[in-house]
C-alpha cells in the first residue's frame, strides 16, 4: 500500500508557536473557566530563517526535549545538549498572546495587583505553574521584569499544611512555615522557591487564587525564552486542573500554513468531525503529568508491525510507554519498534539513501531529478488501543531538507520512552478528556476550525 506525495513540507517549522485568541472566561476561581479559545501561529515563519535553518532548529529542539523527557522517566541524565525546559460562568472574550519558546509555546500572562506582564513556556509535560521572583538568589535573564510579590496586594504565601503543598513531588517547610519547593527537570535545569497564590490575568479576565511557584533560584538555558512555565499536564497543580477544566483540544495547521491553529479549553473542546477515533489515556503513577496512550501496532505500506508490549508498555519502574506531546516535533519510538519501522520503510522506498545528519534526521532519501512530487512513499498508520487508527497523510511524516534536497522521515528511535510528536498531529484535532481519561482525534482542516 503506497501513497503518492502531492504536498511535502519543505521545512519543519518549530513546534513552538505564538498564541492569540478570544474566549468565554470566568472572573473568579470558584467558577473558573468554562471555555477558552486561543490561537497558535508558527513564530519561526517570521524569523527570516532559511528552509535549512527551520528544519535544523526544529529537529534540535525536538531532540533536546526528547532527551529531557526520557531522562525524567528513566532517572538517567542525558547528554549535555538536553533541553532546559520542563518538567466560570460566562465572561469577557480573552486575547491570550503566546510566542515561540525553545521547543515550547510561550503564553503571555499578567500576575498580581497591579498586574505585571510576563511570558512563560507552556508545557504539556509538566504541572507546576511558576515564574521568577524577587529577591533573586540565582535567576536567568528574562525578557520581562522579574515578579516582585511584595509589590502585589493579592499575593499570599502557601503554608506547609496546605493540600497544594502536598501535591508537589517534593516539598520543604521554611522557617516561616511556608511551602518550599524544588522542581527539577530531566536535564538538571530546575526552579526553587516557595508556593504562593496570586491573581493571574489572561487579557482582561482575572483569575484569583492560582497556585504558582515563586522561584528565587532557577537554572536552565532553555528557560530564558520566557520568565517561567505554565504546566498543562495531568497533575493537580497544572493550570488545566486548577481551572477545573475537564478537557482541552488543539488542532495544528500544516507547518507551512500561515493561518493560525486553534487551542480549545473546557466546554469548547469538542470535535464536530464524524470520523472520530478514541483511545484510552492511561496513567503512569511515577509520571502522573504525561498523557500516555497504548500504541499496539504500526502499518508501513504493506507491512504490519506488531509492537512488543515489553518495549512499549509502561513498566513497573515507570519507564517505557508512549506519550502524546504537543511540544515535541518529531515522533520517537522505542528502538525495537523503530528498527522494524525503518527497515520496512527503507525496503518499500525506490530511492537511494541520503545522509540526514546535517538536519538531525535519521532516515533520508535522495530525491530524483524529476522532483519530489512524483515520489511515492509507504503509507504510515499508528494503531492504538480501542481500535483508534491515526492514518497519516504523507506530509505529516515526510519533509524535504531545503539544503540538501533530501526527503526525510520525521520518526526516530529512542530508549526509555516513546513520543508521538506534533509534526504527526498536524491537521488532526486532538481532544484530551481528563475527566473520562480518553484521547480522541479526527482529521480536520485546522485552518477552517
Amino acid at each position: 500500500m503506497e501513497v503518492r506525495v502531492f504536498v511535502l513540507i519543505t521545512a519543519m517549522a518549530a513546534a513552538c508557536c505564538a498564541i492569540t485568541g478570544g474566549a468565554a472566561a470566568a472572573t473568579t476561581t470558584a467558577s473558573r473557566l468554562t471555555g477558552l479559545r486561543v490561537h497558535l501561529t508558527h513564530v519561526d515563519a517570521h524569523g527570516n530563517y532559511s528552509k535549512q535553518q527551520l528544519l535544523q532548529r526544529a529537529a534540535r529542539r525536538s531532540h533536546h526535549r526528547m532527551s529531557r523527557l526520557v531522562a525524567r522517566t528513566t532517572g538517567v541524565p542525558m547528554s549535555s545538549t538536553s533541553s532546559s525546559k520542563a518538567t466560570a460562568g460566562s465572561g469577557a472574550d480573552l486575547q491570550v498572546p503566546v510566542h515561540a519558546g525553545n521547543g515550547e509555546f510561550l503564553m503571555d500572562l499578567s500576575i498580581g495587583t497591579p498586574a505585571v506582564a510576563y511570558s512563560a513556556i507552556v508545557d504539556t509535560g509538566s504541572d507546576l505553574v511558576w515564574t521568577q521572583c524577587k529577591p533573586c538568589v540565582d535567576c536567568f535573564k528574562q525578557p520581562t521584569p522579574v515578579f516582585d510579590p511584595s509589590s502585589s496586594s493579592t499575593y499570599a504565601a502557601v503554608p506547609c499544611s496546605s493540600a497544594s503543598c502536598s501535591d508537589l513531588p517534593t516539598s520543604t517547610c521554611t522557617k516561616a512555615s511556608r511551602c518550599g519547593y524544588t522542581y527539577t527537570y530531566g536535564d538538571s535545569s530546575s526552579t526553587q522557591g516557595v508556593l504562593g497564590t496570586e491573581t493571574f490575568t489572561l487579557s482582561k479576565s482575572k483569575l484569583p487564587g492560582v497556585v504558582f511557584g515563586c522561584g528565587d533560584t532557577n537554572e536552565g538555558d532553555g528557560f530564558s525564552q520566557g520568565a517561567g512555565l505554565v504546566g498543562l499536564g495531568r497533575g493537580p497543580l497544572s493550570l488545566v486542573a486548577q481551572l477545573g477544566l475537564e478537557k482541552f483540544s488543539y488542532c495544528l495547521t500544516s507547518l507551512d500554513d500561515t493561518k493560525k491553529s486553534p487551542l480549545l479549553l473546557g466546554s469548547l473542546a469538542e470535535i464536530s468531525a464524524k470520523s472520530v477515533q478514541t483511545t484510552p489515556l492511561i496513567k503512569n503513577p511515577t509520571q502522573p503529568s504525561f498523557y500516555y496512550v497504548t500504541l499496539k501496532a504500526i502499518t508501513v505500506g504493506s507491512t504490519w508491525i506488531t509492537l512488543p508490549a515489553s518495549a512499549f508498555a509502561v513498566q513497573d519502574d515507570g519507564t517505557g510507554g508512549v506519550i502524546v506531546d504537543s511540544g515535541t516535533s518529531i515522533t520517537y519510538l522505542e528502538v525495537q519498534g523503530y528498527r522494524a519501522l525503518k527497515k520496512a520503510f527503507a525496503a518499500q522506498m525506490s530511492l537511494p539513501a541520503a545522509d540526514g545528519s546535517g538536519v538531525g534526521l535519521d532516515l533520508c532519501f535522495k530525491v530524483p531529478a524529476k522532483g519530489v512530487d512524483q515520489v511515492e512513499v509507504p503509507k504510515l498508520v499508528f494503531h492504538f488501543d480501542g481500535g483508534a487508527d491515526l492514518d497519516l497523510p504523507a506530509e505529516n511524516y515526510m519533509v524535504v531538507d531545503g539544503g540538501s534536497g533530501a526527503l526525510c522521515l520525521t520518526v526516530m528511535g529512542s530508549r526509555g520512552l516513546s513520543i508521538i510528536g506534533n509534526f504527526q498531529q498536524q491537521n488532526f484535532q486532538f481532544v484530551y478528556d481528563v475527566k473520562q481519561d480518553t484521547l480522541s482525534f479526527a482529521p480536520v482542516q485546522c485552518n477552517e476550525l
